[in-house]
């Protein structure tokens, strides 16, 4: 099981990738900077997690989401608050060919699975209290 990254860490992690990386993303025409259903033509082979924001020894994370004012779970600009769903959910991986990093995670429904992805961009992350 990967590692639990705390607020801090992801913080810290986010910074230095957009350090590495700070323009914009050539490994896909998909735009992720806020969820989308991962698209198909991204090579799950240039992916390797390096952490999770699961909770740890919590077997059900809150299904609570955090989107202040009127944002949407879909905006491009919506807090990235590890504490709240989906962020609760995530892995964080990184992307071998361009050094960036995305969130992943998959929602299931009742009739359906959707692996959703969302690039990590630093200046988001919210250590928000439930």
């Amino acid at each position: 099981m990967p590692d639990h990254l705390n607020t801090a860490t992801l913080l810290d992690l986010a910074r230095r990738a957009h350090a590495r990386a700070p323009g914009p993303c050539i490994c896909t025409k998909t735009p992720l900077d806020g969820w989308q259903s991962q698209p198909l033509s991204l090579d799950e082979t240039q992916f390797r997690e390096i952490g999770t924001l699961w909770p740890e020894n919590d077997p059900e994370p809150t299904y609570a989401e955090y989107l202040p004012g009127k944002l949407k779970y879909w905006s491009t600009d919506a807090p990235i608050a590890p504490r709240y769903f989906p962020y609760n959910r995530c892995g964080v991986w990184e992307c071998s060919l361009c050094g960036r990093l995305y969130l992943r995670y998959t929602e299931g429904g009742g009739y359906f699975v959707d692996r959703r992805i969302r690039s990590l961009q630093w200046a988001l992350i919210e250590d928000v209290s439930l």
